[in-house]
């Protein structure tokens, strides 16, 4: 009698035991990995590679895809050379927000950038301290402009009269203004036009 008991208790147990509720059992579910952030879409205006001013090394302009561009042909020697000085200011001020400059000189006009690449380096570096994206010198008018300002001098129906004209990319890639040399990074007008474009 005694060991019949026991049997049916030992099995009463492993019946409880099999008995326990589902979830004792079930592993826990696995925690969703959180989606990653959509990537930034390069637009058709930026799809352009040039090779970086101070060593030549191929730049992908889709690197700046995302952010508010200004584009500006640059020259060592000219009477708005200055301006350096000013678009570097604004871009340390708002590069944070989204702001990239980018640099272009060309000796179009009169002969103001007649150096390489390593002089004009130096010149923007040791002269006005800038760190802004420098491309190695090209065409930005006249019959065989460099394919960015094919596309821009298209767009705003606007060729650069002279050194430092300025073009306003907004960060979807759209052109939205054109300034020519005269206007200053300073302007009230143009900082306007910069923050209204960062705001977007």
């Amino acid at each position: 009698m005694t060991k019949t008991l026991a049997t049916f208790f030992t099995a009463l147990s492993l019946a409880g035991f099999a008995a326990a509720p589902a979830y004792a059992q079930q592993p826990a579910a696995p925690v969703a990995a959180a989606p990653a952030a959509p990537a930034v879409s390069c637009p058709a205006i930026l799809k352009q590679t040039f090779k970086r001013l101070q060593d030549e090394a191929p730049q992908d302009l889709c690197q700046y895809a995302g952010k508010v561009v200004l584009v500006v042909n640059t020259a060592s020697y000219c009477g708005f050379t200055s301006q350096y000085q000013g678009l570097e200011e604004m871009y340390a001020k708002y590069g944070s927000q989204g702001l990239v400059v980018l640099g272009f000189p060309s000796n179009d006009f009169g002969q103001q950038e007649p150096g390489n690449s390593k002089e004009i380096a130096d010149f923007c570096y040791n002269t006005y301290g800038v760190k802004f994206p420098m491309f190695a010198k090209s065409s930005v008018s006249g019959s065989a402009p460099n394919p960015l300002y094919v596309n821009l001098i298209k767009i705003t129906g606007k060729t650069p009269a002279w050194n430092f004209h300025k073009y306003l990319i907004d960060r979807n890639g759209k052109v939205i203004d054109s300034f020519p040399s005269k206007v200053t990074p300073a302007d009230k007008q143009f900082v306007g036009a910069v923050e209204k474009a960062l705001a977007m």
